[in-house]
């Protein structure tokens, strides 16, 4: 009996530090390098946080939805809820974390008015940055939309095109590696800083600390309010968790708490 009671307890204890684990999937920069920093934080409140790092913007809310991963932090809403119309999935917003400004690199001119006619440009291919992509470019004047204020702009809805640009649509994390090839890439913040781009200096033009699209830690409904994610949330909207965005990525990546 005795050896049964033990046991039990053993079974209970691992079923104990087995809750306090959570894998999140994240994007390499910030949002890795940012869970790792709160990892150390995490572990002394008996968290014991696994980072899977992804390079795409689909397996990681897939996995999430499949239970396979406990919660992700990639994205911005507006990709979020387009993924769970797209998918049919309900997974949801946990936390805003920070901002990463979307911006347009050029690797052969160095000012937007030396942008050429018929010049090639590139734009994510998901619906909500692509049209974020348009919104910056009609922002920039570089074209005219139906609706400026329609996030899932497409080029179908460019009114105007006065440099007859071509625009051309790509996977997000492929763009960085076509930047010497076009004349123009629109690129999300965390690509550019993998590409070793540097968004304050090197972006024609960028977003504003304005903009909506806050990146968020995304779980599903019956896990976003678990106290192992409460820990991680805290965590993430910590001092030393600011401190550490301000100081690292110096203006590129903006905390939004």
């Amino acid at each position: 009996m005795k050896k049964l009671l033990v046991a039990f307890a053993a079974v209970a204890a691992f079923s104990a530090h087995a809750a306090d684990t959570l894998t999140v999937a994240a994007t390499p920069v910030p949002h890795a390098e940012i869970l790792e920093f709160v990892k150390p934080t995490l572990a002394k409140e008996g968290v014991d946080l696994k980072v899977k790092v992804f390079t795409d913007y689909i397996q990681p809310n897939v996995q999430v939805a499949e239970k396979r991963l406990d919660a992700n932090f990639f994205q911005h809403q507006p990709y979020l809820d387009e993924f769970n119309k797209a998918k049919g999935t309900n997974l949801v917003s946990v936390a805003g974390v920070h901002l990463e400004p979307l911006g347009a690199y050029s690797s052969k001119y160095k000012k937007l008015d030396e942008l050429p006619g018929t010049a090639t440009v590139v734009i994510p291919n998901d619906a909500t940055n692509g049209g974020r992509a348009l919104l910056l470019m009609a922002k920039a004047g570089l074209i005219k939309l139906k609706d400026s204020n329609n996030i899932l702009s497409t080029v179908k809805d460019i009114t105007e095109n006065p440099k007859n640009l071509k625009i051309r649509e790509l996977e997000a994390a492929t763009i960085p590696r076509v930047l010497t090839q076009v004349d123009l890439a629109l690129i999300n913040t965390n690509y550019a800083l993998e590409a070793k781009l540097d968004p304050s200096k090197d972006a024609l033009f960028i977003e504003g600390s304005d903009s909506p699209y806050v990146n968020i830690l995304v779980a599903r409904p019956d896990d976003k309010d678990g106290e192992a994610m409460k820990k991680l949330v805290a965590a993430l909207h910590s001092p030393e968790v600011k401190a550490f965005i301000i100081e690292k990525y110096k203006g590129a990546v903006v905390p939004a708490f």
